[in-house]
């Protein structure tokens, strides 16, 4: 672990998902209010942004595992617990996309898609909510997405993924609100992130040429949704927004139809 403080008296926070894009912008947040990190990401440049962090002032322990295996899980939930305090917040936000047709992508890598953005969100959230419920405090902050309020052709199965990972922030919401806990739900549109190109989405509309929403507003939208108990938040500008609220009302098929000419490669 690396910073200045010994012991510190900053509460401590986790995230995942925190080397690049939101989820960096998110530990940097909470680092610059004044938080420790446990700070967690699956490539070399985990370390990399740890040191960074660190420069605010604040202990940081970096965490490489890949959250797809349930070891994973349970390594970081142990460098939680080998701090010996109490976690104050927690940003389950690591995440990923797999764009292409169904019938071309790979089964094999769509199923570590799940077990990354829907298996390890329960496996992490459990140890974290029992963790909390017996201090009768916390904040949880699960990334979902705008994705999650529609059908979502040529990235078939991240939709549905976010979908769960929505329903099941809200639902946990309600159920830990008598234990002192707040969960809040941050759901970003599309993102100045290399989110889409490691789908492999770069030759479809959402390549870079898609004029897309700040990753530091994105997670600043979050920060201060969770900070404030909400329940969620669409992360994005005022076109984000309104696109979240016309999803509430248009059909499921004019969505997939809509979201089909933006993400379909032959297009």
């Amino acid at each position: 672990m690396s910073g200045t403080a010994s012991p510190s008296h900053r509460p401590l926070a986790l995230v995942t998902g925190a080397s690049s894009g939101i989820g960096y912008e998110l530990a940097l947040l909470l680092a610059v209010n004044g938080f420790d990190l446990v700070a967690t990401g699956r490539s070399e440049d985990t370390d990399k942004a740890a040191a960074e962090l660190a420069a605010y002032g604040g202990e940081v322990k970096a965490v490489r595992a890949d959250l797809a295996e349930s070891d994973g899980v349970e390594t970081v939930w142990r460098a939680v617990e080998e701090t010996g305090r109490p976690l104050e917040a927690a940003v389950l936000n690591a995440g990923r996309s797999i764009g292409g047709a169904f019938l071309d992508t790979d089964l094999d890598d769509e199923l570590s898609l799940i077990d990354l953005n829907v298996t390890s969100v329960v496996h992490l959230a459990k140890h974290v909510a029992r963790h909390m419920a017996a201090h009768r405090r916390g904040r949880i902050l699960i990334t979902s997405s705008l994705s999650a309020t529609l059908p979502t052709p040529y990235e078939t199965v991240y939709g549905p993924s976010r979908a769960f990972t929505r329903m099941f922030a809200l639902g946990l919401r309600e159920e830990l609100k008598e234990h002192g806990v707040s969960v809040t739900t941050l759901m970003p549109g599309a993102t100045d992130s290399d989110f889409h190109a490691r789908a492999g989405m770069n030759n479809t509309a959402f390549g870079p040429g898609m004029r897309k929403n700040s990753r530091k507003d994105v997670a600043r939208q979050g920060f201060l949704a969770m900070m404030d108990g909400r329940a969620q938040v669409v992360g994005g500008d005022l076109a984000t927004r309104r696109t979240a609220l016309e999803h509430r009302f248009l059909p499921e098929t004019l969505k997939a139809a809509r979201h089909a000419r933006l993400a379909d490669p032959r297009r």
